[in-house]
C-alpha cells in the first residue's frame, strides 16, 4: 500500500503544488491524500474479507479430509459477524496509515518546487 500511495503522490505533485498555490493548507493536502487511498481500503475490505472467508469455508475441510479426519465445527465457524466487520474496516485502517508518510511529504512539500516538477 505505502509503495503505490508513494508513487501516486510524487505522480501528483504538480497538482498538489497548484493547490497549495491557491492556499491550500498542509492539513487540507493531507487530507486530499488521505482520501484518495480511502476507496482502495474500503473496496480491499469489501474484497478481501468475503474471499477470505469463502477459501477459509473451502481449503479446511478439504485439508481434514486429506489428513483422515473430520474437523469439528468449532474449528471451521471461527469467524463471527462482529470479527469480520473488524476485519473489513481494517482494510481501511491499513490504506490510511500506508498513506500516512507520502501525505505527511506532501504536505511539507514546497509549493514553488511542487510547481516545478513535471
Amino acid at each position: 500500500m505505502l509503495n503505490s500511495v508513494v508513487l501516486d503522490t510524487r505522480e501528483r505533485v504538480h497538482d498538489l503544488g497548484v493547490c497549495k498555490a491557491i492556499g491550500r493548507s498542509p492539513r487540507q493536502t493531507v487530507s486530499l491524500v488521505l482520501a484518495s487511498v480511502a476507496g482502495i481500503g474500503v473496496l480491499g475490505g469489501l474484497v478481501g474479507v468475503p474471499d477470505g472467508h469463502a477459501l477459509h469455508a473451502f481449503v479446511l475441510p478439504v485439508m481434514g479430509q486429506a489428513a483422515g479426519t473430520d474437523l469439528p465445527p468449532a474449528v471451521l465457524d471461527v469467524y463471527g459477524t462482529p470479527q469480520l466487520l473488524l476485519l473489513g474496516l481494517a482494510g481501511l485502517v491499513i490504506a490510511l496509515l500506508g498513506a500516512m508518510l507520502p501525505a505527511g511529504w506532501a504536505a511539507r512539500a514546497r509549493t514553488a518546487t511542487a510547481l516545478r516538477t513535471e
